[in-house]
């Protein structure tokens, strides 16, 4: 079990650093687009990294359902956590739309927006880390 863990906490690792880093990549990404007026090597590198970053949060999510069943039978703060992690989901997939549209050359938000959208995901995480350290109910 202690194995199915650690492949977990690596896995959410990983795709934390996508959902913390594409929403600001995208914003240099905007700035490279109206610098260059064409795709260039930092939009190949937010792909890149949002790519990658998704078959590690489908292990990250497949570990963590398996250990919220094994290990804690989805005690009601392993419920709060995955209602979280949800989130986190929805999080992801909008920012993978945000990448698509980008590849497009479509950059229809603000620096402003994809700031606040950044920082949300960080509250979400920080609230999911509370839960899964305190284990309050």
């Amino acid at each position: 079990m202690d194995w199915i863990k650690i492949l977990h906490i690596l896995c959410v690792m990983g795709w934390m650093t996508s959902i913390f880093a594409v929403p600001r990549a995208l914003i240099y990404w905007r700035r490279e687009w109206a610098r260059l007026g064409e795709f260039g090597p930092l939009g190949d590198l937010t792909i890149r990294l949002y790519r990658f970053s998704a078959g590690l949060a489908v292990i990250a999510v497949l570990s963590g359902l398996w250990l919220g069943w094994s290990v804690w039978s989805f005690a009601p703060w392993v419920l709060v956590k995955l209602a979280l992690v949800s989130l986190l989901a929805a999080h992801y997939v909008w920012t993978g739309v945000l990448v698509v549209r980008a590849k497009r050359g479509e950059f229809r938000d603000s620096d402003l927006y994809l700031r606040i959208f950044n920082e949300i995901s960080v509250l979400v995480v920080i609230a999911v880390l509370w839960l899964v350290v305190m284990k309050p109910f």
